[in-house]
């Protein structure tokens, strides 16, 4: 062990750690539960660090010698060298400060290491004078919340996105001839292709996709520079905007730092709409899987539409049974992120006066959501969606038995009529053509020329 300070006191550190006191008192305090702050959130602390000691040392505040450590220790956090040293749990103070001082801990100690010195000694780096120079919790940590966030969904989530949305549009071409039965109100109903069915889950992801961009502009929007409150005290004028100017050199997003530090301190309605806009997407998945899953019960006893790959054995019991598994996983997922919207939410309303204190909860909830999503549709994708295929001969077989075929003869003979060949149909289990001839409602030309199920279709 060795003795680190912080201005309560000293406190034992385990020798090898490079975490200090603030982080061991928050282990102590604060040993709740099983969910740790996300390694994006730290990553994208070191990343504000690094920035904020270049910005620092340009406006004259922070001499070039401890910012170049500063600078260098941030870089080998970024890069996963020490992910290891931040083991804080997600439920700890609400603003997030012990999540920021155990990252300026670290980089301290490392720098300090860097330059030769004696970790723990806090020189030539200090945790708070030279790594928080110019800085709050209180905007510092939002910030990394909006720009863990912007960057999870840009590099993570959006790709996966994408492939799920490319592959289910490969089928909705490949199968753009196959005519089917849809389905109104779990009943059968007029023709389409399955194309089409298809389709409608490709024009979901896409309206997603919009979402999501203007979800992420709203994240630009930075709290940094505005340290405690939001009037910028003890930093420089200049700080925020040029934190904001690197940050969006370093990620190749437009980040900006806000023009009214209030409103970003004091609330985080972007973080909200975020996981609003995850929860929509959640939504979508939810029903595309269910309707895949729908679409594929059988193989002998359901609907078996479609084929799915078989990936594992499904039953411990049954010999030979087969269940749409990625299906299930992706729902899952999807419920799972439709809950931690609604407790992103109330997180959000919770914010009092200039500040809100539901932080780390919030952006554990929003990077977890990504992750989740993302995870889940890459999965999805290459183990169900790739390799689905259609039951032709199945289909075709429904759309012949279907008595909602009788539909394009309601213009032509009227609704009743129409209605009366439907229900004889079904009650005689007869064919619609044997019904509409024994009733002498149509003759046996104009039915086949006016029940034809391709041009019902629409196409």
């Amino acid at each position: 062990m060795r003795i680190e300070t912080d201005s309560m006191g000293a406190v034992e550190v385990p020798a090898e750690r490079y975490w200090g006191a603030q982080t061991e008192r928050s282990l102590h305090h604060f040993a709740i539960g099983s969910e740790k702050i996300p390694l994006e959130v730290v990553h994208a602390l070191a990343l504000i660090k690094k920035c904020a000691a270049l910005a620092n040392r340009d406006i004259g505040k922070l001499d070039a010698e401890r910012a170049d450590l500063i600078v260098r220790a941030a870089d080998e956090v970024l890069s996963g060298r020490f992910d290891t040293e931040f083991p804080l749990h997600v439920w700890m103070t609400g603003s997030g400060t012990q999540s920021n001082m155990n990252v300026n801990e670290v980089i301290s100690n490392r720098a300090i290491e860097l330059s030769g010195g004696k970790i723990g000694s806090k020189e030539p780096v200090h945790p708070n004078d030279h790594v928080n120079m110019s800085q709050s919790s209180n905007d510092i940590f939002p910030t990394a919340l909006n720009v863990s966030a912007a960057l999870i969904i840009r590099d993570r989530l959006l790709p996966a996105l994408e492939r799920l949305r490319d592959a289910l549009d490969d089928k909705a071409k490949e199968w753009a001839g196959i005519v089917k039965i849809g389905r109104t109100h779990m009943q059968d109903a007029v023709p389409m292709t399955l194309g089409q069915e298809f389709s409608g889950y490709v024009g979901m992801l896409d309206d997603n996709r919009e979402r999501l961009d203007f979800a992420l502009k709203g994240l630009m929007k930075l709290a940094v520079g505005g340290t405690a409150i939001g009037t910028g005290v003890n930093a420089p004028k200049e700080f925020g905007r040029s934190v904001a100017d690197l940050l969006a050199s370093e990620t190749g997003l437009p980040f900006v730092s806000a023009e009214n530090k209030f409103t970003v301190m004091g609330a985080h309605d972007a973080m909200v709409m975020a996981s609003g806009v995850l929860r929509v997407l959640a939504v979508s998945l939810y029903k595309i899987a269910n309707d895949i899953r729908l679409l594929s019960c059988g193989p002998r006893a359901g609907f078996a539409e479609i084929e799915l790959p078989a990936n594992e054995p499904g039953s411990s019991i049954m010999p030979g049974k087969v269940n749409p598994t990625q299906c299930e996983a992706l729902a899952m997922v999807a419920a799972q992120v439709m809950g931690l919207d609604v407790a992103t939410g109330f997180a959000g309303a919770g914010g009092m006066l200039e500040m809100n204190v539901y932080k780390p909860m919030m952006g554990y909830n929003v990077v977890e959501s990504c992750r989740m999503m993302a995870d889940g549709m890459v999965a999805f994708t290459a183990f169900a969606v790739v390799g689905m295929t259609a039951n032709e001969s199945r289909i075709a077989r429904f759309v012949n038995e279907s008595l909602m075929l009788v539909t394009p003869l309601a213009p032509v003979i009227g609704y009743d009529k129409a209605a009366e060949i439907a229900h004889h149909a079904y009650h005689h289990g007869s064919t619609l053509k044997e019904a509409a001839l024994a009733l002498g409602h149509v003759s046996e030309e104009d039915f086949d020329r006016i029940v034809v199920p391709e041009r019902m279709t629409g196409d």
